[in-house]
């Protein structure tokens, strides 16, 4: 793999510790609405990994719940469950080696692209002292990663010699669709058929983001040992 102008990272399990925080958030979001309702809206969001919680707390509503979306119902759960993710991600672990990786790459663009809330992330990555590393932006919902990814390239933040670093079927999807070089990062993954996955579409796997280096650095001394 050649090694990338631009790092584009998902947030959850990949930068941060952070996927069961969520998950226990959603199941605290939705558990007044019944136990069998919140572990059917747990469920599906462990399936779907770094889709918006816009989404997923609409299809809560519309499908687990059967019931009209309405703007207080929505904002009734967003509100509950930002209430009890907040904490959560302010003190989660932080994938290690960031800084070594950035002084290896120096000269390269990184960027957040994750289903997290935009405001949220950025407060949080500010108060942990992130937001120096991400100097291309770091963005999030209400915008899909789709969204996201084309309003990057077609700004001119995402070159050719790009990768996506996601730990989500959704995230490779999303990197696919516009042809971005994908890796797996597999240590904090909740999506439980990511061995299948990976290795039917011959996607690299690390455990961490921060094996980047590896993996980068094995790649240049083996183009470095050839006549």
């Amino acid at each position: 793999m050649t090694v990338p102008d631009t790092f584009l990272f998902d947030c959850d399990g990949v930068v941060l510790d952070s996927n069961r925080v969520k998950t226990e958030a959603f199941r605290e979001a939705t558990l007044p609405f019944g136990a069998a309702a919140a572990e059917a809206m747990v469920t599906y969001h462990t399936a779907n990994g770094g889709v918006s919680r816009y989404l997923k707390f609409r299809h809560f509503l519309t499908d687990i719940l059967k019931t009209e979306v309405t703007d207080a119902a929505l904002e009734g759960l967003l509100s509950a469950y930002a209430g009890a993710v907040r904490a959560g991600l302010r003190s989660c672990a932080v994938t290690p080696g960031l800084d070594a990786l950035r002084a290896r790459v120096p000269d390269s663009r990184w960027c957040i692209v994750s289903g997290g809330d935009q405001a949220e992330l950025r407060e949080v990555f500010a108060a942990r002292g992130l937001d120096r590393l991400f100097d291309a932006g770091i963005f999030g919902s209400p915008d899909s990663k789709e969204v996201i990814l084309e309003r990057l390239i077609s700004g001119g933040v995402v070159p050719e010699r790009a990768v996506f670093i996601g730990d989500s079927r959704y995230d490779h999807v999303a990197a696919e669709k516009f042809g971005i070089p994908f890796v797996f990062a597999s240590n904090w993954s909740e999506f439980a058929d990511w061995p299948i996955y990976t290795k039917a579409r011959g996607l690299p796997v690390i455990e961490q983001a921060s094996q980047l280096v590896d993996l980068f650095a094995l790649e240049t001394r083996t183009r470095s040992a050839m006549p």
